[in-house]
């Protein structure tokens, strides 16, 4: 452009020297315009491969973004009660952080690692239904009975009756545990805070959460199984549950001990008994796995493969402490589908309050969850009554 313009200075006539710089001028504008619409394509471009690259991004990678911050400020907030970073950070997709009066959100290592004790611990929750909710309470409809069917044609139709429907409400509890260490222990980096924060909630919350699915009586707690009435199989009224008496006062008929057992397997409804469990504690295994059949073969047989439960007349046993000992009437075994017979509902988070003033010079740790618990389908278990 610059020989263009000095060819136009040097020997031509006024006339062809003004059409060449107009012409020169206007390639010039040509030039700018071009350089102008292809800048703003290649910002059109980028903004573009950005939303494409977030779109793509795996789900993994999201959360190990969102995870680890949180995960930094919760630590820091542990060992040394800075919550800035919780306060300040905010993840509005996953809500992993909330200041309020109960404490701030536990980080997702933490909070799972609870969670995955509870799920494996030897509690009527392994067999139970569990359902997470956000409100403060669960509601389910239960059908009273079984609605009536029959076989029609085109010209004559059978009219089902109506079976009665039952509304249940389980409301949800706040759980709690209060383990505590010393800020010396805290301040020391090599010291995983996290851990040992998520072990002590998880062994309090698996004691009080298997006690009250057992026998908590609904106040301030889950409600247990062995807290709502109890009837003779047969005789049961809407509410309570049905049991088979041992045979004897206290314990298992001399004559036929097993008797009692097959009675109650078989007062059991033949659609539950496919997904169905024992439950006892482990003095009245003691007993009950020395019992055998006519034959001379135990009734009890144990599980050759890791992991797997115990076994007795074919049905998996669940040893819970929080089962009574056998005495005099005493419900000290239970049998049934206790997926469909009793529910657990818990909200998903996990709060964590820190408290370095009430226990001075140890920092106390509140933590709480919320987790209800109650039968929902009465007919879904049967219970053994040492009687």
């Amino acid at each position: 452009m610059t020989e263009v313009k000095a060819a136009a200075g040097e020997d031509m006539p006024g006339e062809l020297k003004g059409a060449m710089l107009g012409f020169v001028s206007e390639l010039k504008l040509f030039r700018d315009d071009i350089q102008k619409k292809l800048q703003a394509q290649d910002e059109r471009m980028t903004m573009l491969d950005r939303k494409t690259a977030l779109r793509g991004r795996s789900p993994l990678s999201t959360n190990a973004e969102v995870e680890v911050p949180h995960q930094k400020a919760f630590n820091a907030y542990l060992r040394r009660g800075d919550d800035d970073g919780l306060r300040g950070l905010v993840i509005e997709e996953k809500g992993l952080t909330v200041a309020s009066d109960g404490g701030f959100l536990a980080a997702p290592v933490v909070a799972e690692t609870v969670q995955n004790v509870l799920r494996s611990g030897a509690s009527l929750r392994k067999l139970a239904n569990v359902v997470t909710v956000e409100s403060g309470s669960y509601e389910v409809l239960v059908d009273k009975g079984d609605l009536s069917a029959g076989w029609a044609t085109e010209a004559n139709a059978t009219e089902t009756g109506t079976s009665g429907i039952e509304r249940i409400s389980i409301p949800v509890h706040e759980l709690s545990a209060m383990p505590k260490a010393s800020q010396r222990l805290l301040d020391d980096a090599a010291f995983d805070v996290e851990a040992w924060l998520a072990e002590r909630i998880a062994d309090k919350f698996a004691r009080a959460e298997a006690g009250a699915f057992i026998n908590g009586d609904g106040i301030d707690k889950p409600r247990g199984i062995l807290s709502y009435p109890t009837a003779e199989t047969g005789s049961e009224a809407e509410g309570q549950i049905g049991f088979v008496a041992s045979g004897s006062m206290g314990g298992f008929d001399p004559a036929s001990p097993a008797d009692a057992l097959i009675d109650l397997v078989y007062a059991l409804g033949a659609e539950y008994r496919a997904n169905a469990s024992f439950v006892m504690n482990s003095k009245t295994a003691g007993v009950v796995r020395k019992m055998k059949d006519v034959d001379g073969r135990f009734l009890w047989t144990d599980s050759i493969a890791a992991g797997q439960p115990a076994q007795l007349l074919g049905y998996p046993v669940l040893i819970s402490e929080d089962m009574p000992d056998m005495d005099i009437d005493s419900l000290s075994v239970a049998f049934g589908d206790f997926h469909a017979a009793y529910t657990v509902v818990e909200r998903p988070d996990l709060r964590v309050l820190r408290d370095p003033f009430s226990a001075k010079p140890h920092v106390l740790f509140y933590a709480t969850k919320r987790v209800g618990g109650g039968v929902t389908d009465f007919r879904a278990v049967k219970l053994m009554k040492f009687a």
